[in-house]
């Protein structure tokens, strides 16, 4: 037998969550959801808050710090996260909690085991199937196996993957950055209408001459005109891909609520969806992947391939000239999304947009030079973006190959 198999109740004390709900509050403590747990990762985004007086309650059995584990243990099992510095928050419900016994295991090491296929196996074969939820049992989770070896290994092992995640983590950082200044452009150049004039200044406040436009309701720089999004965009354009034909498929799923950047394409046989390819910006038009804002920018796909995904996708191309920067910035406006949400029809969730109202949607239409020199600036951008969203794929790669081989020592760190 493996020298290094122990059990989890060797290695860490187990808390329980409390098994009721707070009444929530806009700010304090955080009451942290299972949802927050993502792939090892804590996404404070997705947990409530609590007041002050509830906090002290929900904490007299444990307090989260600083590299305890949190883990589910009912639905999303196999999730877990390390808790970070500097956070004030309590166990919510159907979580536990794992304090590493420091002389036996560190944190960062104990993470990676627990997100291994084998110990992510043994969740599996010791889950309890319920009729609506299934769970593991925390009176039995103690002895769970788990392989873990001497500090000093765990030590080589985490900084390797951790080194791997951090990389990630830097990409990740940085593409939110690039959205932002591809953001922050589109608003100044075409909300604001702070576009460069002739001498290169703010057209606006530099007493560029603006016109009441009748039909929008609102002022415009002069020589801009009124019209629809069908006037610069095809809408779902066609594309040819031959029934069962393996192609590149982009689900729902994939499609972010923030950012541009899709997840990696899968392999699929074309059996009917949207087709679409590079450089097309994708819209969800059901209730309530459009509320909540699904959008993406098609750009992981080879050169000239033809991909497709969900029939409940809209696809944008510009008409006359590539302007998928233009696009993802429109697609995401406030104004558009809210023309859309307020022209959905069908059924209580099943609403859905169709594309013939979607390019109805009426906007000031910008002098073409001026969108070609949008598209030259924010382009450097979104190849970043796609670049490192490529590299995030390889990163990826590399970690969940080396995983397995590294928590069950076929390979060690020299």
């Amino acid at each position: 037998m493996d020298k290094f198999m122990t059990t989890i109740g060797e290695v860490a004390e187990i808390f329980d969550g409390p098994h009721a709900t707070p009444e929530k509050t806009e700010t304090g403590p955080y009451f942290l959801s299972i949802s927050s747990l993502e792939e090892g990762r804590l996404d404070l985004t997705k947990s409530a808050h609590l007041g002050e007086t509830d906090f002290k309650k929900w904490t007299k059995r444990v307090t989260p710090k600083k590299g305890d584990l949190l883990f589910s243990y009912e639905t999303r099992l196999g999730e877990v996260a390390l808790m970070p510095d500097g956070i004030r928050a309590c166990l919510g419900r159907r979580m536990g909690l794992l304090r590493p016994k420091k002389d036996k295991v560190i944190s960062e090491y104990l993470l990676y085991a627990y997100l291994s296929p084998s110990f992510q196996q043994t969740i599996i074969s010791n889950t309890i199937r319920g009729a609506t939820v299934d769970r593991l049992a925390l009176n039995e989770f103690p002895d769970f196996s788990i392989r873990i070896p001497c500090i000093e290994e765990q030590e080589k092992v985490a900084n390797l993957l951790q080194a791997i995640d951090a990389k990630i983590d830097c990409n990740k950082r940085i593409n939110a950055e690039l959205e932002a200044m591809a953001k922050t452009l589109y608003d100044y150049w075409f909300v604001q209408f702070e576009f460069p004039d002739a001498k290169g200044k703010p057209y606006k406040s530099s007493g560029g001459k603006m016109v009441y436009n009748a039909t929008l309701k609102r002022e415009i720089p002069t020589g801009w005109e009124d019209g629809m999004a069908s006037d610069l965009f095809d809408f779902n354009p066609s594309l040819s891909l031959s029934i069962n034909t393996e192609a590149s498929y982009i689900d729902m799923s994939s499609l972010p609520v923030t950012g541009f950047m899709t997840n990696a394409p899968e392999r699929k046989v074309f059996a009917g969806g949207m087709k679409f390819q590079n450089g097309d910006v994708v819209v969800a038009r059901i209730t309530p992947c459009l509320e909540n804002g699904k959008t993406a920018l098609i750009s992981l796909l080879k050169d000239s391939e033809v991909g497709f995904g969900s029939t409940e996708f809209i696809v944008l191309r510009g008409k006359k000239t590539p302007l998928s920067a233009f696009a993802t910035q429109l697609s995401r406006s406030v104004s558009f999304r809210q023309f859309a949400i307020s022209n959905m029809t069908g059924t209580s969730g099943r609403k859905r947009i169709d594309a013939s109202t979607l390019e109805t949607f009426s906007l000031p239409l910008p002098p073409e030079d001026l969108l070609l020199k949008y598209e030259k600036t924010a382009r450097a951008c979104f190849e970043r973006m796609t670049n490192n969203a490529q590299e995030n794929q390889q990163l990826a790669k590399l970690r969940d190959w080396l995983l397995p081989m590294l928590m069950n020592g076929q390979v060690t760190v020299a």
